[in-house]
């Protein structure tokens, strides 16, 4: 029995824990999921400070300046009083007292030296000054565990103080391409295909460690010793998936005592692509040897799966207005589109053999079955 497209999703999501969390230097986290989130290890500011170049001032104008500090000087050890400013620049801590920064644009100056200068201008209470712990205070939760780090996540983790990220391990996976039919250079001839999924793979398993690529003739005897392979957390088989003489996989996933959760799908292409978890906890993704097909696999049952193991929280949908296309009446179609506005064009070449269509695309649009216009989930490529 075949599985509805969004339950599969949602089935290889759940068919494994995170892994286990190992800290990073903030260098080497970019892209991992956070195990913990981020706590501000400080207030920031750590100190009220100026927003702008000019003068911190007390009370009405005129004022006289007592002194000058810059970004990165102590804070001052005078307290301003009523008529009195600070030269400061952008970023220095303003003395106590001061009620406000007054841009050095918006000033006059009259008289030297510097100690007792005169300054006129206008003074808004609390303008241009950035408040200590302003932005948040010592502790504060900055980023949930489950964010993807990103190059934002890193610069505001080291703001906050952070050297180190706790993050999950990234998963490792295998990759094992079956078929006595695929040749691995040179054009295809009648009778032997090009292999174009195991060209494909790599730039597809995002949040993973690629361990290697096997590729194997129709054999079961080889298919079932490249499964043994217990250094990875995921074996991706390419072909085999279907129940055709050569496709082994099923009945070499039995003689391993593998628990097959999904085996089939409700979508088209892909739907003889397949789910199971081995006695050790060892996931397999089956994609059927159809190109497209295969590029479905990987977005209904590969990534969920490598988002669960690596610790990424869920994604919003996106999604976009799509016309001109017949929807099946019981399968899910993925459907290659490009994305113009809010707009999703088909831009057709969609077999299953062919990933033309992919090539040309922006995203797969996801048309449930009976679709009849309006919004779909895009899975962008």
């Amino acid at each position: 029995m075949t599985t509805p497209w969004t339950l599969a999703r949602q089935t290889a999501r759940a068919a494994a824990k995170p892994l286990e969390a190992v800290e990073l230097a903030l260098g080497d986290a970019l892209g991992f999921a956070l195990a913990s989130g981020v706590r501000a290890l400080t207030s920031q500011p750590t100190c009220d400070t100026s927003a702008m170049d000019g003068y911190a001032v007390a009370g009405p104008g005129p004022w006289t300046v007592r002194g000058r500090v810059a970004a990165g000087d102590p804070v001052p050890s005078v307290r301003l009083g009523p008529g009195e400013a600070f030269v400061v620049a952008t970023g220095a801590p303003v003395p106590d007292g001061s009620d406000a920064v007054v841009p050095v644009e918006l000033c006059t100056v009259d008289g030297l030296p510097l100690t007792g200068l005169a300054v006129t201008g206008t003074s808004l209470a609390g303008k241009h000054v950035r408040r200590r712990g302003e932005d948040w205070s010592a502790g504060d939760e900055l980023v949930p565990a489950g964010t993807t780090v990103s190059p934002a996540v890193l610069g505001l983790a080291a703001g906050a103080g952070h050297d180190t990220l706790l993050v999950h391990r990234r998963p490792r996976v295998a990759v094992v391409v079956t078929g006595d039919e695929l040749l691995h250079a040179g054009p295809p001839r009648p009778g032997r295909v090009r292999d174009a999924i195991g060209p494909m793979l790599p730039g597809l398993l995002t949040g993973a460690d690629l361990l290697g690529t096997t590729h194997l003739p129709d054999d079961p005897a080889a298919l079932a010793g490249a499964l043994g392979q217990d250094h990875a957390d995921v074996l991706v088989t390419c072909g085999a998936t279907s129940k055709g003489p050569a496709d082994h996989l099923r009945h070499v996933l039995a003689g391993l005592g593998a628990e097959v959760l999904v085996s089939g799908v409700a979508c088209r292409p892909g739907h003889p692509m397949l789910l199971a978890v081995l006695p050790d906890g060892r996931c397999v993704v089956g994609l059927p040897g159809n190109p497209f097909a295969a590029l479905a696999a990987v977005l209904t049952l590969l990534h969920p799966l490598l988002d669960a193991l690596g610790g990424h929280a869920g994604r919003p949908a996106t999604t976009a207005h799509l016309t001109g296309v017949n929807a099946h009446p019981r399968d899910t179609r993925l459907v290659p589109v490009v994305l113009t506005g809010a707009e999703a064009v088909p831009v057709g070449h969609d077999r299953p053999g062919s990933l033309w269509g992919a090539a040309l695309a922006d995203a797969l649009a996801v048309v449930p079955p009976g679709h009849a216009g309006g919004a779909v989930e895009l899975l962008i490529l």
